[in-house]
């Protein structure tokens, strides 16, 4: 019965990603390999470049794993080589439950609290508003955090007390031994924990909707500048949660075009998933 229903699944996987990609050929034939890369989206001119959200997507995502990885990671290392067993528990119960948390509250949370502060702390950048993808990727950060501590806690306790036992009996300290053994030993978890990470980076739609700011045609000449960081763009998820989704619904190469914006973040996240099972498996097979 489990075979079956996993055949089920992966069966519902593969028609989805045919699904997604026999409604978006007309605008592949269409734009060819502009739609990429291109620099503009003008739906009411049947011109449709998506480079921009890729930016914005690959630039959001990517700057909130610089902020969380390292936090994450020396939570996760705090909690399972220091803190004794019952703080260990409600630590990461604490955590988990921030996982749980509806995204559209962060949304709000960000709305509120966040682009104020970051509006305040870019002043002397002079930005037009606190509605930036720096904005949306600290909030990004701040969500997958729970997700990257508390599975590389997880992959940092699946570590063999009596490799951190013989460690210390060679004349290791605790950090020692716990940087010498237990990080190496755990690097393929706390990898694939990054990379789901990312993945829900890349997929999350409410929030970044939410601080943003939602504006089309934002890729800069320079892709490493810091500056368009600083004003509003726009992400795959953002353009599919916005009205435009409903717009298209009329128009078969404009809807194509949005629907090619959910074929390519499903490959995306779907590599990141594979990606993270693939390692994940190779520490279970060095275990």
């Amino acid at each position: 019965m489990s075979l079956g229903f996993t055949a089920f699944a992966l069966l519902f996987i593969v028609a989805l990603f045919g699904l997604f990609l026999w409604q978006s050929l007309p605008v592949w034939r269409h734009e060819g390999i502009y739609y990429l890369g291109g620099r503009e989206w003008f739906f009411r001119l049947d011109r449709f470049g998506t480079g921009a959200m890729i930016y914005g997507s690959l630039a959001v995502s990517l700057i909130a794993l610089t902020l969380a990885v390292p936090v994450g990671i020396g939570a996760a290392v705090f909690t399972s080589e220091y803190l004794p067993g019952r703080a260990r528990l409600a630590v990461k119960l604490t955590v988990e439950l921030l996982a749980g948390v509806p995204s559209v509250v962060y949304g709000l949370l960000g709305i509120l609290l966040l682009r104020d502060w970051m509006y305040r702390a870019l002043a002397p950048f002079d930005p037009l508003s606190g509605d930036s993808l720096l904005t949306a990727a600290v909030l990004l950060a701040v969500m997958v955090l729970p997700t990257i501590m508390t599975l590389s806690d997880d992959a940092l306790r699946g570590v063999p007390a009596r490799q951190r036992d013989a460690a210390r009996g060679l004349g290791l300290t605790k950090a020692e031994s716990v940087f010498a053994v237990a990080l190496p030993q755990a690097l393929p978890g706390i990898v694939a924990a990054v990379l789901l990470g990312w993945g829900r980076a890349l997929g999350e739609t409410i929030a970044v909707f939410l601080v943003v700011g939602r504006q089309d045609n934002q890729l800069p000449a320079n892709l490493f500048s810091p500056r368009p960081l600083m004003e509003a763009g726009q992400t795959l998820t953002s353009k599919l949660g916005g009205s435009e989704t409903h717009i298209a619904f009329g128009a078969p190469l404009h809807w194509a075009a949005m629907v090619g914006l959910g074929f390519m973040l499903l490959v995306a996240t779907g590599l990141s998933t594979l990606l993270a099972v693939g390692w994940q498996r190779r520490r279970e097979s060095h275990a």
